[in-house]
């Protein structure tokens, strides 16, 4: 996955809508299920679809008269996408540690099972000197 900036507020909503979808969904589809919270235009609901599109964060395709759109990517994947571009901007190994080590304090009880399995994973995996 290419770099990716974080998501603004209303992108996060209109993913988050996307990623619950089990089908392509229409800017009225998408509006109707975001204005119900907030109040929103149609045409601002558009233009974020369409700049999620420019991002490569949605599939834009047309059905008869309407555009649909569907997420590229699942949640976890933009989320593991966004992790790794953070690690990337570690200048060095020392800050890279560092940031892994910071993240890593404030994961909960569940989350540090999944990465020691994660690790263990890998470990079977590649070997445990190559991990």
């Amino acid at each position: 996955m290419a770099k990716q900036a974080r998501l603004g507020e209303l992108e996060q909503a209109v993913m988050d809508h996307l990623w619950s979808s089990p089908e392509p969904q229409t800017v009225r589809q998408v509006h109707e299920a975001i204005s119900a919270r907030r109040d929103l235009a149609y045409t601002t609901v558009m233009t974020v679809l369409q700049r999620l599109a420019k991002k490569n964060l949605v599939l834009q395709h047309r059905d008869d008269r309407a555009h649909r759109y569907a997420p590229t990517h699942g949640r976890d994947e933009l989320v593991a996408g966004l992790m790794v571009d953070a690690l990337d901007q570690a200048a060095d190994t020392g800050s890279r540690r560092a940031a892994l080590v910071h993240f890593v304090e404030r994961v909960g009880a569940d989350e540090a099972e999944a990465l020691r399995a994660a690790l263990a994973e890998l470990e079977a995996k590649h070997g445990a000197g190559r991990v």
